[in-house]
């Protein structure tokens, strides 16, 4: 039986994630890490979902700096969060993890469209659920997409892994060497403060709901075990 603290998690990973070391594009030592790390909550009978940003392919900003329009350019990055999705179905698959790609943007030849219902029953079914294009609408970041579908739902926590810092500072740490790590802050405080946890759209949409948030480093393999069995990692993000 499952000691787990949560038994339904978003797990909300950025596509620098993905890029390790390189900067860009998929690294395949980086990707099977993370899939073998999330094997291992899937096998406590943690449910399992998984939100992935596509920074590692093609970023908003990159599109705003050529000229190009808004929507144009984050619409690109939606597809990006495909790809990155399915090569993450894939590493999952080869690890014996069932696993379904839901996109906010329909193409039923790559994967099922966002069903909330069918996501659910997923998840129920102890299947590893990857929600990828957002939400489907520019001006939205995937941090925004993780806050939403958590939800939804109606995850426990979200486990924000980030590769360059584990935690949440007051300053860039990889800038300032006095930067101080927070252990517990809120919504509000990261707010105020304009902490670069996540956007105020996606930190306000968890405040409201009352979803907290577990920020730590993904480099470190097993960290993604630790959050979910209650160990004191990172930084916690809490509504209230």
């Amino acid at each position: 039986m499952s000691n787990a603290k949560y038994n339904r998690v978003v797990l909300k990973l950025s596509g620098e994630a993905l890029a390790g070391q390189d900067g860009f594009g998929i690294n395949p030592a980086i990707i099977k890490s993370i899939a073998e790390q999330v094997k291992e909550i899937a096998e406590l009978d943690v449910e399992v979902a998984v939100v992935v940003g596509g920074g590692n392919i093609w970023r908003g900003k990159i599109g705003s700096e050529m000229g190009m329009d808004r929507t144009t350019a984050d619409y690109m990055g939606m597809l990006a969060t495909v790809m990155n999705s399915l090569a993450l179905q894939d590493s999952l698959e080869n690890l014996g993890i069932e696993t379904r790609v839901q996109t906010s943007i329909e193409m039923r030849q790559v994967a099922e469209p966002y069903i909330r219902r069918k996501a659910v029953r997923h998840l129920e079914k102890k299947r590893v659920v990857i929600f990828a294009a957002g939400t489907g609408n520019p001006y939205f970041s995937t941090d925004t997409t993780a806050a939403l579908r958590a939800a939804e739902i109606e995850a426990d926590v979200i486990l924000m892994a980030k590769n360059n810092v584990d935690g949440v500072y007051n300053a860039d740490p990889r800038k300032d060497e006095s930067a101080v790590k927070y252990d517990n802050l809120s919504y509000l405080d990261v707010l105020k403060e304009g902490l670069e946890v996540m956007d105020s759209t996606a930190s306000s949409l968890c405040m409201d709901n009352d979803i907290p948030l577990i920020v730590f480093s993904i480099t470190e393999q097993g960290n993604i075990k630790r959050a979910v069995m209650g160990e004191t990692i990172g930084t916690t993000v809490r509504g209230k």
